[in-house]
């Protein structure tokens, strides 16, 4: 990991500095790019509200070799941990990797682990060409993502998205704030739970909603008629001051449990942070920047890499917290100063 993460800082200089810890200090307001918009306050908040939930660390168990499996709309995954909808290489990472090679080495690496990768939308339109041919190449293993876009758009890359062999499809809805979008004259929207629920009846697999940061928006995609959630501000990146998503997933999984998937993301790093928002309500997590450096500075090999380590170190959270099976995490794993 040492040599691919060096290898990703001489390939993106100028636009990731892939720093030690990836905590958007280093790069606030820097979109395009990997940065947080404005202060950086929503980015730098989902990692320290990571940070501020401790383990409670049990050994007195029977737990050697905990079952890291999860279902996610009705797909059985080897680890809760799935690769985050990034693209946009050329402006994002610095283009020293083609799109095609970078999204092709995330989907792969995914699968080589028993999971899945997600692939992104944009502008241009290689960004998602780029990952509808990377889905198809691997027979329909991966989730991609589109925008909100107005109609025509909208259903010709949810059309696209079918084409491609998907068995999972997803929007990223928390889009609608994107500058990069707004610059590039293309409008996106948010989307009401009538328009919601007429996207999601022409797609006859299972549809995830992403940027849901509170219970009502996530009872009305419920009510839509979506499989599932990702909790998520959009890494820190459509709106500053947001609150970290480990502080809303509580009350937004509480408010669905039993009636959809629900995932998350925003500053997950490692195994250990995985096991944190199990704990804290999701049924997996999604990875964004880690992976796009793992994927930059390796392709699959760093993808690999990367996800290796992310296991272990769910693996060995897991049996120090007296923790079984990835799918029934207790939340009382998790410190409460208050008992």
């Amino acid at each position: 990991m040492q040599e691919i993460r060096q290898t990703a800082r001489e390939r993106m200089k100028g636009y990731c500095r892939v720093c030690p810890v990836c905590d958007g200090r280093a790069c606030v307001g820097e979109v395009p790019g990997m940065g947080g918009l404005g202060t950086a306050a929503s980015f730098r908040d989902n990692v320290s509200a990571l940070a501020e939930r401790k383990l409670n660390m049990r050994l007195v168990h029977h737990v050697i070799d905990p079952d890291t499996s999860v279902e996610i709309c009705g797909r059985t995954l080897d680890m809760p941990v799935l690769a985050a909808p990034i693209g946009g290489v050329s402006f994002n990472m610095g283009g020293k990797v083609t799109e095609e090679a970078y999204i092709h080495g995330v989907l792969e690496g995914c699968v080589e682990h028993g999971t899945l990768g997600c692939t992104g939308d944009g502008v241009p339109a290689f960004i998602s060409e780029a990952g509808f041919a990377a889905i198809s190449r691997l027979g329909g293993a991966g989730i991609p993502f589109v925008k909100p876009w107005e109609d025509a758009e909208l259903f010709d890359k949810l059309d696209k998205a079918l084409a491609s062999g998907a068995r999972i499809v997803g929007m990223d809805i928390d889009a609608a704030g994107l500058i990069t979008l707004r610059k590039m004259g293309r409008p996106v929207s948010p989307k009401p739970v009538t328009k919601l629920a007429e996207i999601i009846k022409r797609c006859p697999v299972p549809f995830l909603v992403k940027g849901i940061m509170t219970p009502d928006d996530a009872k009305r995609v419920r009510d839509a008629g979506a499989a599932g959630i990702v909790v998520s501000n959009h890494g820190g990146r459509v709106l500053d001051h947001t609150p970290g998503t480990a502080r809303v997933l509580p009350r937004v999984a509480q408010a669905v449990r039993g009636d959809m998937a629900v995932l998350v993301d925003g500053g997950v790093r490692t195994g250990t942070d995985v096991l944190k928002m199990l704990a804290l309500g999701a049924d997996a997590v999604m990875i964004g920047r880690p992976i796009a450096v793992a994927a930059v500075g390796g392709l699959k090999e760093g993808v690999e890499a990367y996800l290796d380590q992310v296991r272990s170190e769910l693996v060995q959270a897991m049996v120090l917290t007296g923790t079984a099976r990835a799918r029934a995490v207790e939340p009382d794993i998790l410190f409460d100063r208050e008992k």
